[in-house]
């Protein structure tokens, strides 16, 4: 049996300079996004499409999504195979193509987890489980384009 899950979520645009979008150089790309509860994101465009390098980026959004994601599942997944991973860090990388309209798409990306790991337990197992959590990572099965993993597996 399925369930449905719903989220929410509010963009509020903060980038009106006084003229609105009167031009495509007048206006700011900054907006907030808030969730019941939860701290406000101060967000924008990337800096390639005049965004503020300080704030966080739609692009950047998606790739920590992965990320995170990713690191929810194998870390559940280690826990049920009986592998006690003691650190986790993951430097994802995603590439966008822009084409020339102006519009782009992802075409892929790559988690590169360095994962440490109690000594004596199966470093084999506990890489071959980021297959097994990319399989079950809900954003991951969203996209329409590669998520590759390049583990790294550390004994402690």
């Amino acid at each position: 049996m399925s369930r449905l899950h719903r989220y929410a979520t509010t963009l509020r645009w903060t980038g009106n300079r006084g003229t609105g979008t009167s031009a495509y150089a007048a206006y700011g790309r900054e907006h907030e996004v808030e969730a019941d509860g939860r701290p406000d994101l101060a967000l924008t465009s990337d800096p390639a499409f005049r965004g503020d390098p300080a704030r966080w980026n739609p692009e950047l959004l998606l790739l920590a999504s992965l990320s995170s994601c990713h690191q929810l599942w194998y870390l559940h997944l280690c826990a049920e195979a009986g592998i006690a991973v003691l650190a986790y860090e993951d430097r994802a990388e995603a590439v966008m193509e822009e084409e020339a309209s102006g519009a782009g798409r992802f075409v892929e990306a790559i988690l590169r987890p360095v994962v440490t790991i109690a000594p004596g337990n199966d470093a084999a197992r506990a890489a071959a489980l980021h297959r097994d959590a990319g399989a079950k990572c809900f954003i991951a099965r969203s996209m329409n384009f590669p998520v590759r993993h390049e583990p790294e597996i550390r004994t402690a």
